[in-house]
This record gives C-alpha cells, structure tokens and sequence, in this order.
C-alpha cells in the first residue's frame, strides 16, 4: 500500500493534520511511539488555549485524540527509525517499512537533561521531567525543581500543592515565566528560589538513592539541599535524529520550514515544535498543523 501522507508525531500539530487530512479524504495515518499529547502529557494545567478556562494537559491530549479518532483517524504506534526521500517515500519503523507520496514532520522536542554524572542512573528513579506523571510520588516529601521558564514555574505550583517543600534553582537573576504563573507560584508559603545557581551534583546514598543535591551559585559558594526527588525543565531539543540523512535540520537540530510548512525536500513537510521557529505554544502547533495538511493537498494534486 503507497499512502496519500504519512505523519510523524501525535502532538497537537500531528493530530490537527491528521484531521484536515481525513477531511479531505487523504488515505492518511499518524504515526506515535508513546501516548498522544506529546508535551501537553506532561503539562498540569493549561489556561492559555482558547475555549477552555482551564484544562489539565493530558485531558486536553485526549480531547484531541478522541477528536481524531471519531473522524476516522487511524494511529500506528511505532517509532519511527529512518525516512528515505523520493517520489514515494519510505518511512521505515521498528515493526514495518511504509511507503507514502507525502510526509509531515511533527515529532515535537523532548525534555533537556542535564548531562551529570548519575543522572541516567537516577531517571524514573529520582529524577522526573513530568511533574503531572510523577508528583504524586512526592505527596509530603520534598523536591528541587531546576529551571525558571513557564513550564518549571507551572510544575512548580503543582508540585507545591502535594509536596512538603520546592527549591527551585534558576541559573538566572529571575524566572523568567509569565509573569501571572511567578506571582501564583511566589505566593506559595512552601516554596523557595535559588538564584544565579546551577545543579552540579546528585548525591546518592549507599543504595543509590538520591538524597541531596549540590548546587553552586555566581560566586563559586556550595550548598547542599537534601531532597527526596529533582524535576528538571531546562529547555528541549527537537527529536530528529531519525531525520539526519535528510538534511533537513539546522544547526541546533531544528527543522527548517517556510510559512507554507515546506523543507528543502519536495513533499516532505514540518510542523510544531519540531520547526525552526521563535513561539512554540499549543496554538501555533496546530497552526503549523493545519497549514502543513493544506499544503500537503495542493502537493498531492499536483502530482496527478
């Protein structure tokens, strides 16, 4: 079977695709190698998307796969190894190797580590980078959060909520959160920010156990925090790496898009986080979305 589109990623900008390209009747299937949503997953509260005053992220994740769903979406959850370009192109999984006339791209970013030494060690066993899936794990006991943007300030809240204390370290002079989501977060009596200061160290006890961690501020002085668990939101990074014999990305591993979501690559497109852009919200995934899925259509008729 050759299929009309292929898309790759089942965030908000592949879903949103998905759904103009069934409605305009494309042979058309999603491609998703873990639960749809991608980041709003991993989001508590969402307050900034149109239609609702306030949503959980993934309620919100489910409203659109349903969505989807009903209008005949069909999903195929695999990861997704290698694209190979050409008139048809093959996009080759970890179960099967399908071929298709289009493409978009819209595997989204995912979580930034901090690169330290026993952090991989201590992944899902001390160190999250989902507040909404694992916070309850900490309900009464105390947490550092690392980073200052708006996701590390909406989790931080959260976290406040169900946990003993938060320490948050931001490597900066201020967060720099809307300014809506600090004063929520500030208000908290449990919690408090570490200024100009970086984590440098997970400490672990003779079962490799996290129990504290070290971090440094501007002037070089240490300070030790006993903690029962880190969540770290320092940033993203796009998922590419399956796309690295395209040629497509730039030099931050981003991909490249015009406003008509095109790459370099005829009938190879990009949407969401995953493009090379200055805004990545919810609302401009699935912009990116529904522009890639028109554009797509005007591409398959040209090929008739």
């Amino acid at each position: 079977m050759i299929y009309d589109l292929l898309i790759i990623g089942a965030g908000p900008a592949g879903i949103t695709a998905g759904i103009y390209a069934k409605r305009a009747n494309l042979n058309v299937r999603v491609i998703e190698n873990n639960a749809p949503g991608g980041q709003m997953v991993n989001t508590g509260e969402i307050e900034n998307y149109p239609g609702f005053k306030k949503i959980s992220g993934p309620d919100l994740s489910l409203e659109m796969f349903n969505h989807a769903i009903n209008l005949g979406v069909e999903f195929i959850f695999a990861d997704v190894v290698k694209v190979n370009d050409g008139k048809i192109k093959e996009v080759i999984t970890n179960t099967e190797t399908l071929k298709t006339k289009a493409i978009i791209i819209a595997t989204g970013a995912k979580p930034r580590k901090l690169g330290l030494e026993k952090e991989e060690m201590l992944s899902a066993r001390g160190i999250s980078w989902c507040a909404i899936c694992d916070g309850p794990f900490y309900k009464g006991k105390d947490v550092v959060v690392v980073g200052g943007g708006n996701s590390a300030v909406e989790e931080s809240t959260y976290l406040a909520t169900i946990t003993k204390s938060v320490e948050i370290v931001q490597n900066l002079d201020k967060l720099t959160a809307d300014k809506k989501a600090i004063d929520q977060l500030l208000a908290k009596d449990n919690v408090k920010v570490h200024y100009n200061s970086t984590l440098k160290e997970f400490i672990v006890n003779d079962k490799n156990e996290l129990v504290a961690v070290k971090i440094v501020d501007n002037n070089k002085k240490e300070k030790i925090i006993e903690t029962d668990g880190v969540f770290e939101y320092i940033g993203l990074e796009p998922a590419t790496s399956m796309f690295s014999n395209l040629n497509i990305t730039n030099e931050y591993g981003y991909i490249n898009g015009n406003l008509n979501m095109e790459t370099n690559k005829k009938g190879i497109y990009v949407a969401g986080d995953v493009r090379s852009k200055n805004i990545r919200q919810i609302s401009t995934a699935i912009s990116d979305g529904a522009i890639a899925a028109q554009n797509v259509l005007k591409y398959l008729e040209g090929l008739e």
